[in-house]
């Protein structure tokens, strides 16, 4: 999946190649051993991306801060260069040129374009909810430090449509793990991520399953008033899910005609206390 605009930065290097009348190096001679104008590389770094060479195209553009470091087009081609490793799907070096393009021109007009770039490459690495997150982390991050800075620019409007999908994302990995638990009668464990749902991630499409998981558990655990309470409030919120009519089931069904009706007190679910409470009901 590839978000990234291209149009903008392109018509300028469009520009760049139609006065490079006379760029026709031969493709297989190396840049090293030849000095170029800045016309003949850059025109052909362009070729290389609209035919889909981007490690070249990315090689041309590096040529071009290398050989030339004080043109106008110097700048343009280090943002340029990023692109092109991360359409190769070379995010590293696309984000060690995004970092120094930040740090040397952060007054430049496409800075904005930078930063939402750096937030992409973390973006297409975010890995199944069943692998490690740490990557999710960094683009939620990357993204929210768009939308910071860019809010009203059409990357921060991208940026804050990722970052409900990257929250999403990272909910889904907590009801795994928790489901996990529960297939496994580790309840305390499960209760502890179905509240990371809830209290981190309550935006999320994943809340009304982590609601009825919590029910599921505090009764496994004998804690019907907390199970009472949390299906309490699925129900206020989300009534006419199935969740909630097996919540309300698993809670007490016909012997609980009001439970729809509670109000929840808005107060976070709490191990702890719900362990206490546990041992304080077995005492004899």
């Amino acid at each position: 999946m590839r978000t990234t605009p291209f149009s903008a930065l392109r018509l300028t290097a469009v520009a760049v190649a139609a006065m490079a009348l006379f760029a026709c190096s031969s493709d297989k001679k190396e840049l090293e051993y030849k000095e170029q104008s800045i016309y003949e590389i850059y025109s052909k770094a362009v070729s290389y991306v609209d035919n889909g060479r981007f490690n070249d195209a990315g090689k041309y553009f590096d040529e071009v801060e290398r050989q030339h470091p004080y043109s106008v087009w110097s700048t343009k081609a280090m943002l340029m260069s990023a692109y092109a490793y991360y359409r190769d799907d070379k995010y590293d070096e696309a984000i060690t040129r995004l970092d120094r393009f930040i740090q040397v021109h952060p007054g430049n007009r496409d800075i904005a374009y930078a930063y939402y770039l750096k937030a992409l490459c973390a973006y297409e690495r975010i890995a199944d909810i069943r692998r490690d997150q740490d990557q999710t982390t960094k683009a939620l991050d990357a993204l929210e430090d768009v939308v910071s800075r860019f809010p009203d620019t059409s990357y921060g409007r991208d940026a804050r449509l990722k970052v409900d999908l990257v929250r999403d994302h990272l909910a889904g990995r907590e009801m795994a793990v928790g489901r996990f638990y529960i297939r496994n009668r580790q309840y305390l464990a499960s209760i502890n991520r179905f509240k990371v749902v809830v209290d981190q991630y309550g935006s999320t499409s994943h809340v009304p399953e982590a609601l009825y998981r919590l029910t599921e558990a505090f009764t496994a655990l004998g804690l019907n008033t907390e199970a009472h309470k949390t299906a309490a409030v699925l129900g206020f919120n989300f009534p006419s899910t199935d969740w909630y009519r097996d919540a309300y089931a698993l809670a007490g069904g016909d012997k609980t005609p009001a439970l729809a009706d509670i109000k929840p007190e808005g107060k976070p679910f709490n191990t702890h206390e719900a362990v206490a409470a546990k041992q304080e009901a077995q005492r004899p």
